[in-house]
């Protein structure tokens, strides 16, 4: 077990070791936060928010997550709706918008657009935010497989705690050393 401390607090990361190798790493992303002033969005309802002829939920796992649901991700222009939640002016701090399509109560496909960054591959607590957000809407189960552009992720929502639990792969990816000063 690792602890890590980040913005939001500090996590708590679960190893799944075999043959001396990390393949999988689980980690509590702690509770989703879904009062307004939490998130922030300045709209009453977080989980109806009308903008550009789509409904969103909005959702805080530490940073603030916009999500909406459509049919067909594949044809969907990210990029500008993206650009154009991230900015309004309902976000005082601007928002990560996530596109989601329900293939089924366990899996979802999803696109993130990241504050100040575009569309990039993969979003942990998007993620999060996005299966909080289908479970809120009736369209997921509590636990499902999402797949992004960067790979897939298992993301559980436990009823009793209320804390939302995202797993994936481990991969080495570079090496660098940490000095403390």
């Amino acid at each position: 077990m690792i602890t890590l401390e980040t913005g939001s607090g500090i996590k708590t990361l679960k190893l799944t070791v075999a043959g001396g190798k990390v393949e999988k790493i689980s980690v509590d992303m702690g509770a989703p936060l879904l009062k307004a002033e939490q998130i922030p969005v300045c709209h009453p309802d977080t989980m109806k928010i009308p903008l550009e002829g789509m409904i969103f939920t909005c959702v805080s796992m530490g940073n603030p997550h916009a999500v909406t649901f459509v049919d067909d991700l594949t044809t969907f222009d990210v990029g500008r709706v993206g650009k154009t939640i991230e900015n309004n002016p309902l976000f005082p701090e601007k928002t990560n918008v996530e596109f989601a399509q329900v293939v089924a109560p366990d899996r979802i496909n999803m696109r993130v657009w990241e504050r100040g960054s575009g569309e990039t591959l993969a979003c942990g607590t998007g993620a999060c935010a996005t299966l909080v957000a289908a479970v809120l809407n009736g369209k997921a189960d509590r636990k499902a497989t999402l797949a992004l552009l960067g790979g897939e992720v298992e993301v559980a929502w436990d009823e009793k705690t209320n804390k939302v639990t995202l797993t994936g792969g481990a991969e080495w990816v570079f090496s660098g050393e940490y000095i403390v000063t």
